[in-house]
């Protein structure tokens, strides 16, 4: 097979948003490949915002130890193989093929004894077989939706991560926080160390519960680790971190936004409960680990003359968090929005989030067949901004060109900047058309 056919093959196995609560498919596929999900210690980390993030700080610190380590995130920018990471870099085409036709076999057995396995399901079992194969000395595993039924949650993490709850996928996880929280915190499993970002009072609660009932061992932000102090500096942000083991001083981290200082927290902690002894981790080795992590659609420069901001924030709290680091960070005095959403999602919320920043919108529509209509979303956006300030494109790279010309219209020193955002996708598609490394 070539890598297309199995790209097809999986996308085949149905879309990743629609989920079946059971853990029975996985469960029996990782039988059959011989459990390779407990060849390792697991880092595993839900939540709502900011776990891709906090997976590549995690993953960059450990590597730091000179660790082989496995990060599986989802979903992708532009490529698939992105999901799976050894050594820092997506499966090459030729091994992501290997690994789809060692796993292929077991996916027809389940397919016809227990149910067809999903796209999900099926990347989950290529990862951990991927990872069990290099093999790696731990693998940073990203839930894909909620916990307790996510398919990453056939693993038993060694230290379970959660990162800030907020309302999200409310069709599949619940309609209230309290639900959500208590479906993410399925991934906090007995003998655990549960590693708590700062959360609201009805998440917390849920989460503390959890830990009670299986004796986990927590550690929550705010508490027992965190931020002690931050300032903005170029091209990211200087911040002293207290952890578990030791507070660590000016750690550079080129990544912008407080809630990145945050997951920054969150992974020193889960590091440090991965180290033996009650010594903190190297200074050296934590400022040199940061000062090299990278977070693409996260408040990404892609572009300078303008500068063009790409971020995948999707919901209203990732949005708040997005808004709020590019007014931090950013000396805009004028920002020309690029806006595609999911249909499925709080879009409403979204663009009134964004009214007082932008000056004016391109409405258009990314690659998903999710994604909202132009002419849809130009009508709720036309409510919340006002006609005069709304264009709508009927695609992606025909709305980055208008709003990189009305910046470029504005001239070089008017200090417009242009946010690309509202999904996951379109910080993928956008990377892909401006050609980001």
């Amino acid at each position: 097979m070539e890598f297309r056919d199995v790209e097809r093959a999986i996308m085949e196995r149905g879309v990743e948003w629609h989920v079946d609560p059971t853990l029975d498919r996985i469960a029996a596929l990782m039988d059959l490949l011989g459990s390779p999900q407990r060849a390792f210690p697991v880092v595993h980390i839900a939540g709502t915002n900011g776990k891709t993030s906090t997976a590549r700080m995690v993953e960059a610190l450990l590597a730091e130890r000179q660790l082989r380590v496995g990060r599986f995130t989802s979903p992708h920018l532009v490529s698939i193989r992105e999901r799976i990471c050894v050594d820092g870099a997506p499966l090459s085409e030729e091994r992501f093929t290997e690994v789809y036709q060692d796993v292929a076999p077991y996916l027809d057995m389940i397919d016809k004894q227990v149910g067809r396995v999903s796209f999900f399901e099926t990347l989950t079992a290529m990862g951990y077989a991927a990872f069990a194969d290099a093999p790696v000395d731990v693998a940073v595993v990203e839930t894909g939706m909620g916990g307790t039924w996510d398919a990453t949650n056939v693993a038993d993490g060694t230290v379970a991560v959660i990162t800030p709850i907020s309302l999200d996928h409310m069709e599949y996880l619940g309609e209230d926080l309290a639900t959500i929280a208590g479906e993410k915190a399925g991934v906090i499993k007995k003998g655990a160390t549960a590693v708590l970002a700062q959360q609201e009072l009805a998440a917390a609660e849920v989460l503390m519960r959890r830990a009670a009932e299986t004796g986990a061992v927590v550690a929550r932000e705010g508490l027992e680790f965190g931020v002690l102090g931050r300032e903005v500096a170029v091209g990211g942000q200087l911040l002293r971190i207290k952890g578990l083991k030791g507070v660590y001083e000016e750690v550079f981290l080129p990544i912008y936004g407080g809630h990145q200082a945050g997951n920054a927290a969150c992974a020193i902690a889960a590091v440090e409960v991965l180290t033996a002894g009650e010594d903190p981790l190297d200074q050296d080795l934590v400022r040199q680990a940061f000062a090299r992590v990278a977070s693409p659609g996260r408040l990404e420069v892609v572009r300078r003359g303008p500068t063009v901001v790409v971020d995948a924030a999707h919901n209203p709290a990732g949005m708040m968090a997005t808004i709020d680091g590019l007014e931090e960070s950013f000396d805009f005095t004028r920002v020309i929005g690029v806006v595609a959403a999911m249909r499925d999602k709080d879009v409403q919320a979204l663009l009134e989030l964004l009214e007082p920043v932008l000056s004016e919108v391109v409405v258009t529509r990314n690659s998903s067949p999710r994604s909202m209509e132009p002419e849809a979303l130009g009508e709720l956006a036309e409510g919340v901004f006002g006609a005069d300030r709304v264009r709508v494109a009927p695609r992606l790279d025909d709305a980055i060109d208008i709003a990189i010309g009305l910046a470029d219209e504005a001239g070089e020193f008017s200090g417009t900047g242009v946010l690309i955002t509202g999904s996951v996708v379109t910080a993928g598609d956008a990377r892909l058309l401006l050609k980001a490394d």
